[in-house]
């Protein structure tokens, strides 16, 4: 398996956390600043070019109701930015409770970050993925997320 960066995306900051290449664990790491910024975008290329990153998720926010608002809508238009700029697949991934896990659980990195990590444990959970199309499924420009 190949490893997964996982991404709890906020207009401010961006937690950012890393699977092992076994794809067991989930390692926060730092926060990218200003995501949706050129500088931002160029950040998280690095990270994945560096990390040697095949795929990434980004956390889309679904209320508890399953309803997809703004943030939801900010979350999706990231991914598709961030799916032309890498050359790996981008998915977007259900984040539910994972900021209120972070603020529970503590531990090493920052509170973006270990959202981030809770967000990739759940996507690990959930066994081999396999290789991400345009409009497939839990791709940026699909209208759902994978569940």
């Amino acid at each position: 398996m190949s490893r997964i960066l996982a991404l709890d995306h906020g207009s401010a900051r961006c937690g950012c956390a890393i699977s092992d290449p076994s794809g067991t664990l989930a390692t926060p790491l730092g926060v990218v600043e200003r995501p949706d910024s050129k500088a931002g975008l160029a950040a998280l290329a690095r990270i994945v070019d560096e990390r040697s990153v095949e795929r990434v998720v980004v956390g889309l926010p679904i209320t508890l109701s399953g309803e997809h608002g703004e943030q939801a809508g900010a979350a999706r238009t990231f991914a598709e930015r961030l799916e032309r700029r890498l050359n790996v697949a981008v998915e977007l991934y259900d984040e539910r409770l994972t900021t209120r896990l972070a603020e529970r659980t503590g531990g090493a990195g920052d509170e973006d970050s270990r959202a981030a990590a809770h967000l990739l444990e759940s996507y690990l959970a959930q066994g081999p993925k396999r290789p991400a199309q345009p409009g497939a499924q839990g791709s940026p420009s699909s209208a759902g997320s994978r569940e």
